[in-house]
């Protein structure tokens, strides 16, 4: 593993890169502050409020029922269909995954798609959006710096993908074009949905105000560091199994509750794969929702490696 960071070198601008202005940046900046800062503040409320009692059975079904969900939207949805499309799916899966994406918190289906192309464009080099090899400054203070901006720095950038350059297939297509201006609405919906949910099934406020503790903010707080992580940790620490042009990195203790994507540097390896776990023994919960929809007929033409692949990149 390298400790040394690299130094930001004097290159022109990136391609398809644009930059806020001052007043789009506040507002960027301002929104980002909030979808950040208050699902860790509700992880603080959670642990008081469990002090001395437990989760409930109901709270933790919310949580783990929206976590799954929405987190398939991420991995399946926004990562390995729009972004490499490695695999094809009917109509309504599409439509399904980007809005489980968008309720994931983590951009819209388009804007998140044209960043993560761009990632693999440049990874770990100059135009990279969120390698923590870029900082300029040495030693310990350089590795702290660069695995900060890997991990959330880079939401506050001026610089944003160009989604006409990165993405221009999904900005063409109706159904996803629609989801991706639906934003602002799914956010209420991820946000609201799991304190009705909790009210139906309690039929009291205080299960109401539970289940969006817990299902809407505490959710949320995980799955978003869960999915930094991949961007900070697994391009800094874990163990390289083939050769990619990057430091991707695969770190086995994430793959459960990333749903597969801790394999980092398979992905890297191959990233038109639809599986990341490329080995039995590799946990990619991802992939086995995959399955179950190959075997129902609702995606196809689904990508893997063979084992020839796999041999010729794989590091002795």
């Amino acid at each position: 593993m390298s400790t040394q960071l690299l130094e930001r070198p004097d290159q022109p601008e990136t391609r398809g890169v644009i930059r806020l202005d001052a007043q789009q940046l506040r507002l960027q900046r301002r929104i980002t502050l909030v979808l950040t800062v208050m699902p860790p503040l509700a992880v603080v409320a959670a642990i008081i409020s469990l002090w001395g009692t437990r989760i409930s059975g109901t709270d933790f079904g919310i949580m783990l029922g929206f976590y799954a969900f929405t987190c398939l939207g991420v991995t399946l949805g926004y990562h390995r269909l729009f972004t490499h499309k490695s695999f094809r799916a009917a109509q309504p899966v599409r439509v399904a995954l980007a809005v489980a994406g968008s309720m994931a918190l983590e951009g819209s289906t388009i804007a998140w798609v044209a960043t993560h192309r761009r990632h693999h464009a440049y990874a770990d080099q100059f135009g990279d959006p969120h390698s923590p090899h870029l900082a300029t400054a040495k030693g310990l203070r350089g590795v702290l710096a660069g695995l900060a901006h890997a991990h959330i720095g880079w939401l506050f950038d001026s610089e944003q993908s160009d989604r006409d350059e990165w993405a221009p297939d999904l900005v063409a297509e109706p159904a996803i074009a629609r989801v991706d201006r639906s934003f602002g609405w799914l956010t209420l919906v991820t946000f609201l949905l799991p304190a009705l949910v909790g009210l139906l099934l309690s039929g009291t406020l205080g299960g109401m105000v539970s289940a969006f503790l817990w299902g809407s903010l505490v959710r949320i707080a995980l799955l978003h560091h869960v999915t930094w992580s991949i961007n900070s940790i697994c391009h800094f620490y874990g163990r390289e199994a083939y050769q990619a042009r990057d430091e991707s990195k695969n770190v086995w203790p994430l793959s459960i509750i990333s749903f597969g994507e801790s394999w980092h540097n398979n992905h890297h390896a191959f990233p038109w794969s639809a599986r990341l776990g490329l080995r039995a023994w590799q946990v990619d919960p991802g992939w086995y929702m995959l399955r179950v929809l190959r075997a129902a007929r609702l995606v196809w033409n689904v990508k893997v490696p063979t084992r020839e692949q796999m041999l010729a990149k794989l590091r002795r």
